[in-house]
């Protein structure tokens, strides 16, 4: 194992910054408040510079410059099975991630990091509501708030909550006391390499050192079948309990049974790191109130006519997807699908729309809507009805003309939005507009 090193560690190092996304900028403003010497690298640099410093491609010069320093900081989306990523470590450098070089010095009982395939960021923002509900400073970790080391004027929050992906957890030495698993189902197999292997890297987040408390999702099939790899300190969170929390969950407005989970989750987290007020119910029912939805998870915008437009464009894979139609069971869905192919299952999804017993439409769009097509015509022995789209303007075209009143046009795409779009709040936005181009949402 990884032996912890901290940021403050890093003072006297030659340090590299390995990929400027988000949060290779937040790694570079904190080691530049240490004064530490800095060779900045990207496989695809934007520019030559970045504040005033030179920015070199991994290929061919960036890779012997990280060579030359003492520990190199890498972005999440840098695979650490990589073998750039082997070749540095060979070489007697040191290999880290931002998240891991601020959980080595943290206080561990004032942080949570959740992870899942999907709910983790709904989840996560539902402590971050809660505990600011009842009178805590506590901000979110992640892609739904900033990198907990990025330096800030606004001083240290009571507790953090990190969203934490599978990217993030393999460079992590050491964990927080409480953790949560909050749904299991394979994706970013082009990362991890395999299923067996993305599995092991997410649920290694319940064994690390100095973790006390794993929550985790009892009704996830797959989760209970991994239990072996989640170690001693797994606490389920069942039906019954979610069913308890309902009473104050209710508040937050939040539609679907998947989102109910997630609020129980959150929960458990809270009362994981005893907060004494997450016992009071009516106390929890005054902080859920207000809770204001992300963007593109499982989203009204509301309707056009009789007919409801849902943004759930941060659906990228089959999981998401399963659970924004159960969140519809009994309503006609015209779904939309179909993105960048990372080589996932979809066979899963179409067994789950071959069971709907209300009118569902599929709605194919590029890059692998056709493949999601052709498992939905497969499995379904051709009861669910399919449309390709030539893209996301012709699928609503084709969502809306077969639409029913009452019904949903649902954009649950079950694939990231690469090449097509910048990411996915662009899908989401093109979604809208075409979705506004029928009449005012209301």
């Amino acid at each position: 194992m990884r032996q912890p090193i901290s940021w403050s560690a890093l003072a006297d190092a030659r340090v590299g910054v390995w990929g400027l996304g988000v949060e290779g900028q937040a790694s570079i403003r904190r080691l530049a408040a240490l004064g530490v010497a800095l060779v900045l690298v990207d496989d695809a640099p934007s520019a030559s510079e970045m504040d005033g410093r030179a920015v070199m491609s991994t290929e061919p010069d960036g890779l012997r410059a990280l060579l030359e320093c003492d520990v190199v900081v890498k972005s999440p989306g840098i695979s650490r099975y990589r073998p750039e990523v082997t070749q540095l470590e060979d070489a007697g450098v040191a290999v880290c991630g931002g998240l891991g070089l601020f959980m080595a010095e943290a206080d561990p009982a004032r942080v949570a990091c959740i992870t899942g395939t999907k709910g983790k960021s709904t989840t996560t923002a539902i402590a971050v509501h809660l505990l600011r509900g009842l009178g805590y400073d506590a901000r979110a970790g992640g892609n739904i708030g900033r990198p907990p080391w990025d330096p800030s004027e606004e001083g240290d929050p009571d507790y953090w909550i990190v969203e934490t992906s599978s990217f993030q957890v393999p460079d992590l030495a050491v964990a927080p006391h409480v953790v949560a698993v909050t749904s299991l189902s394979p994706d970013h197999l082009d990362w991890h390499g395999t299923v067996e292997r993305y599995y092991a890297d997410k649920l290694s987040l319940c064994t690390k050192p100095g973790v006390t408390l794993a929550v985790a999702d009892g009704s996830d099939e797959r989760l209970r079948a991994q239990a072996g790899q989640m170690g001693p300190h797994v606490r389920w969170v069942d039906a019954e309990e979610v069913a308890r929390d309902d009473a104050w969950s209710s508040f937050l407005g939040l539609a679907g049974p998947h989102n109910a989970r997630n609020a129980a989750i959150a929960h458990a987290v809270l009362m994981g790191l005893r907060i004494p007020e997450a016992a009071d119910e009516p106390g929890l029912e005054r902080a859920a109130a207000g809770f204001d939805a992300l963007p593109s998870r499982f989203r009204s915008l509301g309707r056009v006519g009789e007919v409801e437009f849902v943004d759930d464009g941060l659906s990228t894979n089959v999981l998401p997807a399963q659970a924004a139609l159960a969140a519809f069971a009994d309503r006609s869905v015209a779904l939309l699908v179909g993105g960048h192919d990372r080589g996932v299952d979809y066979a899963p999804l179409a067994e789950t729309l071959a069971e709907r017993a209300a009118p569902t439409l599929v709605v194919t769009m590029p890059d692998n809507g056709p493949r999601i097509g052709d498992a939905v015509r497969t499995v379904s022995d051709g009861r669910v009805e399919v449309v390709d789209a030539a893209d996301l303007e012709a699928a609503v075209a084709a969502a809306v003309d077969w639409a029913t009143p009452g019904g949903v046009v649902l954009l649950s795409p079950a694939a990231p939005s690469f090449g097509r779009f910048g990411d996915y709040r662009e899908r989401s936005a093109a979604f809208a507009a075409a979705a506004a181009r029928y009449g005012p949402l209301s």
